[in-house]
């Protein structure tokens, strides 16, 4: 397959973009990897880089976004940190990756089993650790369907609820927080969304409720429903 260029990039919509990322993952899921000359694609994109979607994800060893959505050298940003939290930095980041490189998606991803989710619903404390977990806890407090015996990591139900909320969480603080990529949203150039991949299956689920893109399916979405 060959690389994204500035043309091709230019041409797809935020709607396409979540598209190929789902035929990516049918892909990886049915083991089909797209053929791919990658030292081709170095050599292609040795003069600039114009990737179609930019991911957060999570750090664990088994959720790289580039084998998940079985995708090439140059076509995607991938930012990764434990439990996919958003920080100033990594909105910087993808304001970047939208407003000057042509990312036409921002895509929340979440894993089940996730090992920092687990710490923040058991509250675990360890040296610089503890502030990350920290922006984890609004997603465990927000968790309202479980009692107060079972809100620990030994819960696997509780777990993926708090994971869910987080993702939420995440999409929502990413528009509300840059005034950049909310214009962005609001006008249709980019889309916001939230997934989870399932580390049992491979499969990633693309959340319904948390996709924030203006287009023909979508033409009467405001930013502004994000502020009620």
């Amino acid at each position: 397959m060959r690389v994204h260029t500035k043309e091709t990039q230019s041409h797809l919509t935020p709607r396409m973009a979540l598209e190929i990322l789902k035929e990516g993952n049918d892909r990886f899921v049915k083991n089909l990897k797209a053929q791919r000359d990658l030292l081709g694609q170095v050599n292609a994109t040795r003069e600039g880089q114009w990737p179609f979607a930019t991911i957060l994800s999570c750090m664990d060893s088994r959720t790289s976004a580039e084998l998940i959505f079985d995708q090439g050298l140059g076509d995607i940003f991938s930012i990764r940190i434990a439990g996919n939290i958003v920080n100033t930095d990594i909105i910087g980041s993808m304001e970047f990756a939208c407003k000057v490189a042509g990312s036409k998606l921002i895509v929340v991803l979440g894993h089940t089993k996730c090992g920092a989710v687990k710490g923040a619903c058991d509250h675990v404390e360890m040296g610089n650790l503890t502030e990350l977990l920290s922006k984890l806890q609004p997603a465990v407090y927000e968790e309202k369907t479980t009692k107060a015996e079972q809100r620990n990591s030994k819960n696997p139900q509780f777990v993926e609820n708090v994971s869910s909320i987080n993702v939420n969480r995440s999409v929502k603080s990413i528009i509300e927080r840059s005034y950049i990529i909310e214009q962005m949203v609001e006008s249709g150039e980019i889309g916001v969304v939230g997934a989870m991949y399932n580390i049992d299956t491979g499969l990633v689920e693309f959340y319904n409720d948390v996709q924030f893109i203006r287009d023909e399916k979508n033409p009467e979405f405001s930013v502004a429903e994000l502020r009620h």
